[in-house]
Parts: structure tokens; C-alpha cells; sequence
């Protein structure tokens, strides 16, 4: 039984967080962004905290607010690189000719049509894939219900300045108590279990650590490759395109997909190239081969380093485990599960560890 004692530990702990999740799932995201905000902003609010002015130092919650401050005039400049883009794209819908559009888009639709038609007389009539598309769009418009929609939009407002509000408070607190959880967490630990669970510690800061930093080293990688290729191509919004790209890479095997679209669009729609010719062909073709030289950088060089290197992890492991935490949580668990896999197997690891070294787990 006393063998066993230590696995009951921490499989009851993990049912613990587990229903704490389902029960609070909220909280717990609001606790997981915090704790982001606050490893981003702990390295500038420690370095202020060691700064001098004029002889005195600066009071912490000020280097908090400084932090703060930061954080928000860098989300503001990353808004501020999509309202030209944004701008721009209003104006080319107003300016549009859709019966144009219409013709340029349906023409193709028609040929396929018309092969379909005669290699397989029995199909349908003339017009049967155009038309059930125009009846589809037209019933999908009308049966939309906007006072439904800004029902929805005013109650996600009010939850997401909630939010904001939560996630506001506990990362100041995390900050200004620097190392909160970490001592909470650690008062909690026996002495019996106490150098297993600190060396376990240990190693989860350090990869994660680790992972965090490769993941910064990968999205200014895509950044770099991405606006340097379409700027030399001279693709408009480079930059913003290539903002869109690093970010949305965040998310594995998808980003890539998202970001090259993204650069699709953005490049035919600010081109004005509705029209399928040898002009809108060129410049799919400079697009795609910039994208393509970020995916195989990324697939070859970051991701083996990222993922293989810093969180120690086989590459099969990393796909199944990628796409059990989309099954579980969609996008988000995607994103978290990395972290949140790297977490769980260092855990069991040091425990098994601990329990065929030390005898104090014998005993």
C-alpha cells in the first residue's frame, strides 16, 4: 500500500484539477491566460525592479503598470498593422462590381457544368450546380437573424470585458507576489515527497521555459522569411501578412494553411485581380512559393528544434498528442496541448524516478 501511496497522490490530484476544470472552466482559463501574461511580463518588470532613478528605486507596482502599459501599446500595434489592410478592403467592396464578380465566378461553374452534363447525361439539367448555389446563399441570407446576432455580440462583449477584468487582477497579483503559486504549491508538498516534487518542478519551468522561447524563435523566423519574400515580390501588406502568418502558426499544421490563405486573399483582393489570367496566376505563384519556403524552414529546421529539442518529445508522440487535444478542445487544445503534455509526462517521469531510487518510497 505504502508504494502505491505516492501514484494514489497524484492520480487523485489530477482527478482534483480535472473536475476543478469542468467545474470552473472559467476560472481555470483565467488563471492559464494570467499565467502567460505574467512569464511575458516578468523578465521586464524584474529588470525595472533593479533600475535606478535618481537614487531611488522604482516602487513595484509602478515597474507592474510600466508592464501592463507595454503589453497593451504592443496589442494596439498589432491592431494597428489591420486597419489599413481593413480600410482598404471596405473600400474595394464598395467599389466592386458584383454582377462582374458574378459573371467572372459563374463562368467557370458553368464549364464545369457542362462537362459534368456531358459526360454524364443523367446529372442534372443546365444550371443545376449554379442554381442550388444561388438558392443556398439566398436562403442562408434570409434566414439570418440579426437581432439574434447582436443579442450574441452584446453578451460576448460584456463576458469578454469581464475577462479582462479577471485576467487583469490575478496576473498583477501574480506579479507583484512573485512566485505565489510556486511557494503555495510547494508548502502543500510532504517532506517525504519534497525532493522529487521540487526536481519535477524544476524540470517543468525549464522545458516550458524552453519551449516558450523556441516558439518566440519560430514566429519571428516565419515573420522574418514571410515579409522579406513578399516584400522583394512586391505583395502589398507585406508585413501585416506576414504578422497574420507567425501568429497564426501557433496553431500546428493548421497555421500555416491559415496564413498562406490569408496571403492569398489579401494579395488578390489589394491586386484588384478578380479575373482568373496570367497576372493573378503570377502572383498566386510568388505567394505560394514564399509560403512554401516558411513551411519547409518550419517543418524542417523550427519544428525538430522546438518541439524534439526543448520538450524532449519524439515527433509521433507530438502528432498524436496534437490532435488529441484537438479532439478535446478544438484550436485551444491544439495550442495547449504541448505544454500541457510536457507538464503531465515530467510529472510521472521524476515520480517513477523517485520511486526506484529513493527508499524513503519503499519504506
Amino acid at each position: 500500500m505504502n508504494r502505491l501511496r505516492p501514484i494514489l497522490y497524484l492520480l487523485g490530484s489530477a482527478a482534483a484539477i480535472y473536475l476543478f476544470g469542468l467545474l470552473f472552466t472559467d476560472i481555470l482559463v483565467y488563471l492559464v491566460i494570467a499565467l502567460i501574461i505574467t512569464t511575458i511580463l516578468r523578465p521586464l518588470t524584474n529588470y525595472l525592479q533593479k533600475v535606478y532613478f535618481f537614487g531611488y528605486q522604482i516602487p513595484k507596482f509602478l515597474t507592474i503598470l510600466i508592464g501592463f502599459a507595454s503589453l497593451i501599446g504592443f496589442i494596439v500595434l498589432f491592431i494597428g498593422l489591420f486597419i489599413p489592410l481593413v480600410s482598404e478592403q471596405i473600400n474595394i467592396l464598395n467599389k466592386l462590381d458584383y454582377d462582374a464578380l458574378y459573371k467572372s465566378v459563374s463562368e467557370p461553374i458553368r464549364a464545369v457544368e457542362a462537362f459534368l452534363i456531358e459526360s454524364i447525361p443523367s446529372i442534372g439539367e443546365k444550371g443545376f450546380i449554379i442554381d442550388t448555389l444561388r438558392t443556398n446563399i439566398l436562403n442562408f441570407v434570409q434566414t439570418l437573424d440579426f437581432s439574434l446576432l447582436i443579442n450574441n455580440f452584446i453578451s460576448f462583449t460584456g463576458s469578454f470585458f469581464i475577462a479582462i477584468l479577471a485576467v487583469t487582477f490575478i496576473s498583477f497579483f501574480m506579479l507583484y507576489e512573485k512566485g505565489l503559486i510556486r511557494r503555495t504549491f510547494i508548502s502543500l508538498i510532504p517532506n517525504k515527497y519534497f525532493e522529487v516534487s521540487i526536481g519535477a518542478i524544476y524540470k517543468i519551468e525549464s522545458l516550458l521555459s524552453n519551449y516558450l522561447l523556441g516558439l518566440l524563435f519560430q514566429m519571428v523566423s516565419i515573420f522574418t522569411i514571410a515579409s522579406v519574400g513578399l516584400s522583394i515580390f512586391g505583395v502589398k501588406y507585406a508585413v501585416t501578412i506576414a504578422v497574420f502568418a507567425a501568429v497564426a502558426n501557433l496553431i500546428p499544421y493548421a497555421g500555416p494553411i491559415l496564413g498562406s490563405l490569408f496571403g492569398i486573399i489579401v494579395g488578390v483582393t489589394t491586386g484588384g485581380l478578380f479575373e482568373m489570367n496570367n497576372e493573378l496566376l503570377f502572383l498566386l505563384v510568388k505567394i505560394v512559393s514564399v509560403f512554401a519556403v516558411v513551411q519547409i524552414t518550419d517543418n524542417i529546421v523550427l519544428q525538430p528544434l522546438i518541439f524534439s529539442k526543448s520538450v524532449k518529445a519524439h515527433p509521433l508522440e507530438i502528432f498524436v498528442i496534437i490532435f488529441a487535444g484537438a479532439s478535446l478542445a478544438g484550436v485551444v487544445g491544439m495550442i495547449a496541448a504541448i505544454p500541457a503534455y510536457t507538464v503531465i509526462r515530467v510529472v510521472f517521469v521524476e515520480l517513477y524516478k523517485g520511486y526506484s531510487q529513493y527508499k524513503i518510497f519503499q519504506n
